[in-house]
């Protein structure tokens, strides 16, 4: 294991991946266990990761209390950890990730013209400048909203639009839609990847791929030789943490922290998996 890591920034972890090809897993969290379960995957791993909560989790697991949680955690790692704010919508609530301390947030303005969503990255880079925190941005439109609830339809990313955001914003990191969803797939992603080849001759910047639970093993490191460098994770850790839960309702002893122990534990399957299929084993030690 590597030495006691703080805090880490998500630009400082997706510039190290990008000098070792391979990705970050940015795990989606709702609740305690999951972020114990993946964190001690991570640490199991020696890898570095990403927690993060989307804003439309927010209702369910609000950010006064969960933020201070995944930012506990992050801190008490023996590995690096960076904690984000996913498809962030309102200024308002992406200034309070900020002030709790999140190290990187997104703001996704990606159902807005080119014009407009650089506009709002702008402003965001802006003030997360002033926290010293990474600043995530989306150009073309996912297949369903980020709870999966919505069928939104699958507008592909325009490699010469990404240029033109990444120029005008100096952002860190950004989402691209290439066949890939929120939420569960009905039959197996084709992902374009003619359209992350063109993206990455265009830009440096590190890409990011959203709705990954369900794109197969040989998908997700052809996007990460392809210059994908953080991938979200989210419909799978939630499928997993209530698989234990059915287990634990099938029994006929009720103990809380029989369940809590499961849940961590499902979680930690997940999130081990993950960081294996993207390679980022043992590269905790690259920030020692």
């Amino acid at each position: 294991m590597s030495v006691l890591v703080s805090l880490v920034d998500m630009k400082s972890l997706l510039w190290k991946a990008e000098q070792g090809n391979y990705g970050i897993g940015a795990f989606s969290v709702g609740n305690m266990e999951m972020i114990m379960g993946a964190v001690k995957a991570a640490e199991d791993c020696d890898s570095p990761a990403i927690l993060q909560i989307a804003q439309i989790r927010l209702p369910y697991s609000p950010l006064y209390l969960i933020g201070p949680m995944m930012l506990a955690a992050a801190r008490n790692a023996s590995v690096p950890i960076a904690v984000h704010l996913d498809h962030g919508m309102d200024i308002a609530v992406i200034k309070e990730a900020l002030e709790l301390g999140f190290n990187s947030v997104m703001i996704d303005a990606s159902l807005l013209p080119i014009e407009e969503n650089i506009e709002m990255v702008k402003k965001v880079k802006d003030m997360a400048d002033h926290y010293g925190a990474s600043v995530e941005a989306e150009v073309g439109q996912l297949g369903k909203s980020e709870d999966g609830a919505k069928d939104t339809g699958i507008f592909y990313s325009n490699p010469v639009e990404v240029k033109e955001l990444y120029e005008s914003t100096n952002v860190d990191a950004i989402a691209l839609s290439i066949g890939n969803a929120h939420g569960l797939y009905i039959q197996e992603p084709k992902l374009n990847f003619d359209i992350l080849s063109d993206t990455r001759k265009m830009v440096s910047v590190p890409l990011v791929l959203h709705g990954g639970s369900g794109i197969s093993k040989e998908d997700f490191r052809k996007c990460i030789a392809s210059g994908i460098r953080k991938i979200n994770i989210a419909t799978a850790n939630f499928i997993a943490v209530e698989e234990e839960a059915r287990k634990y309702s099938k029994g006929e002893r009720r103990d809380y922290f029989i369940l809590s122990s499961g849940l961590v534990s499902g979680m930690y399957n997940n999130v081990k998996e993950h960081i294996n299929i993207f390679k980022s084993n043992g590269k905790a030690e690259a920030f020692s």
